[in-house]
């Protein structure tokens, strides 16, 4: 079984823009919408399913949730499924957001990313 791997927002932050890893968001899509991190692939895991995880090919697979409950969980998961998942964002998006970090908020108006 893997380890967790529990990453801080900046070594997030780092590894999708060098584009060593993956990010999967398992929150509920209205979550989502209302705030993420760019680059995050959206897997709720009400529904989730880690057979239907995209391959990571060589990058790191690493979750993603609200506060780093759930993202929790979804690892548990994907490793139970044989999936090679590498970690977690610790303490989550509001973690991220704290850090001042970017996020992509969706004008509920328009459907349109805000400016």
């Amino acid at each position: 079984m893997s380890e967790l791997a529990r990453l801080s927002p900046e070594e997030v932050q780092e590894g999708l823009a060098d584009g060593s890893l993956l990010l999967i968001d398992v929150r509920e899509p209205l979550e989502f919408v209302q705030g993420r991190i760019a680059g995050a692939l959206l897997f709720p895991l009400s529904t989730f399913d880690p057979h239907h995880l995209p391959d990571a090919a060589s990058k790191r697979l690493v979750f993603s949730c609200r506060s780093g409950r759930r993202s929790v969980t979804a690892f548990n998961a994907a490793v139970a499924a044989g999936i090679d998942a590498y970690g977690h964002l610790e303490g989550g998006i509001l973690a991220w957001s704290a850090r001042g970090l970017p996020v992509i908020e969706t004008d509920p108006a328009s459907g349109q990313p805000k400016k």
